[in-house]
């Protein structure tokens, strides 16, 4: 899509820097393979709009025979969020899904009552070295569809909005924003964008979503004179015009943001849910429960292992 009027900047006036609410820096996490860095959730933040965890994944290099190999694994009340830059990986579930995850698409796992799935590398991606750098975040689900169904979504890159104009590109992954509305069906009001800023562009955040946040993912960027590099996180204010500006080398953002939910959620491994007692029985499903035919049934296709519950 062409340039937009929605993307025209409102620059945030000097002095004004206390729209910025929170700023988060991620802290590192070792996944055995390869380290991830962790912006939500955060000590000061649980989450933004619906947005209960954020990771960057990589960059990373992994040798000939060597690469991403998460067996299957449960989740409860969440949606994941698997957006790639760089690389490739396969996705398996107990739905059936059997999908290669690939850069630019959105890739969009409601787990609802419950649903498993894996991550790998396999087959000629094991063949030589790669890289693999890219974003996994998880949807926290409004209460009425904690219980609902499992559903898996993949929309190519070529399917996104794609809004361009005054030395940016934005990529509408998820949600709504500027005027415009990505096809994928989401639980909860929210956008989610991969913006790409030339030197000294700015860009608006969408000021129609209660919860709004930026992470800078390579360069930097500036907010009323206030100047944010590379692996922050940025949370603003309800309500406030902002603008941020790419520095003199540019700048690669990805916004986030949406309606909050009626209360916070409790997360535990890889369950969320409104309340405790949802936690403790998806415990006690994925330590006792029947893997051929109850809620944490394994992929069709990757049936052989599984990761155990912690602590068992």
């Amino acid at each position: 899509m062409s340039w937009n009027p929605a993307l025209d900047p409102h620059p945030l006036d000097a002095g004004t820097l206390d729209a910025i609410e929170t700023v988060i820096v991620p802290r590192a996490r070792d996944l055995g393979d390869f380290e991830v860095r962790r912006a939500l959730p955060a000590p000061r933040r649980q989450m933004v709009g619906p947005f209960i965890f954020f990771d960057q994944m990589g960059p990373a290099e992994f040798v000939t025979g060597q690469g991403i190999d998460i067996r299957p694994h449960p989740h409860i009340g969440l949606a994941t969020v698997t957006y790639l830059f760089n690389g490739r990986f396969h996705h398996r579930d107990s739905l059936g899904t059997d999908q290669w995850i690939e850069p630019g698409a959105v890739n969009l796992m409601t787990a609802g009552h419950g649903v498993t799935h894996s991550e790998r590398v396999d087959g000629d991606m094991l063949k030589a070295p790669y890289e693999l750098f890219g974003i996994q975040t998880w949807i926290a689900l409004p209460e009425d569809r904690e219980d609902g169904p499992a559903g898996f979504a993949h929309v190519p890159e070529a399917r996104l909005p794609l809004l361009q104009g005054e030395g940016k590109q934005v990529r509408l992954i998820l949600g709504s924003a500027w005027g415009d509305r990505a096809p994928v069906e989401t639980p909860s009001e929210m956008f989610y964008a991969d913006a790409v800023l030339d030197p000294g562009a700015a860009i608006p955040l969408p000021g129609d979503h209660e919860d709004r946040g930026a992470y800078v993912l390579s360069g930097a960027v500036e907010v009323a004179g206030d100047r944010f590099e590379a692996g922050r996180m940025m949370v603003f204010r309800p309500g406030d015009r902002v603008s941020l500006r790419a520095g003199p080398q540019g700048a690669r953002l990805m916004l986030l943001g949406g309606a909050t939910l009626n209360g916070p959620r409790y997360i535990w491994w890889n369950f969320v849910a409104s309340s405790k007692d949802r936690i403790e029985a998806a415990k006690e499903a994925w330590r006792h429960g029947d893997r051929e035919t109850g809620p944490f049934r394994l992929p069709p296709t990757d049936r052989d292992e599984f990761i155990p519950l912690p602590g068992v």
